[in-house]
């Protein structure tokens, strides 16, 4: 990637988590509220998803923002964009986390795409 490209975006922002054991499912519901909010409607912001582990992963969860650019991430985080942002209520649930970004600008494809509107939104 040439150095005029790198950064261009879309940038995710993955937000990975060890759900402490049990702790998973309301890590989710989270995300689903509180996590959304942290994203949503801010300049820049393209979307977001979450998920969970499966099998013997079942203890880890993400949230990936997608943003237009990584000046975009830098606008809604300011300074400390590259660590993790944790709302209130999380610490109690999680083992460890990590933040990274990914810059997509070279490959991204995604064919018929169906977003699930969930009961609890």
């Amino acid at each position: 990637m040439s150095d005029e490209k790198q950064n261009s975006g879309p940038i995710l922002r993955l937000f990975q988590v060890k759900a402490k054991p049990g702790c998973a499912a309301e890590l989710i519901r989270k995300f689903r509220v509180t996590s959304a909010e942290v994203v949503r409607g801010h300049p820049g912001n393209r979307g977001y998803f979450f998920g969970q582990g499966i099998e013997t992963d079942k203890d880890y969860v993400v949230f990936t923002s997608v943003w237009r650019d990584l000046e975009a991430v830098k606008a809604r985080f300011g300074d400390a964009w590259q660590e993790a942002f944790i709302p209130p209520g999380y610490e109690d649930l999680i083992d460890e986390c990590s933040i990274r970004h990914i810059d997509v600008a070279q490959g991204w494809h995604v064919d018929g795409v169906v977003a699930k509107i969930s009961p609890e939104s």
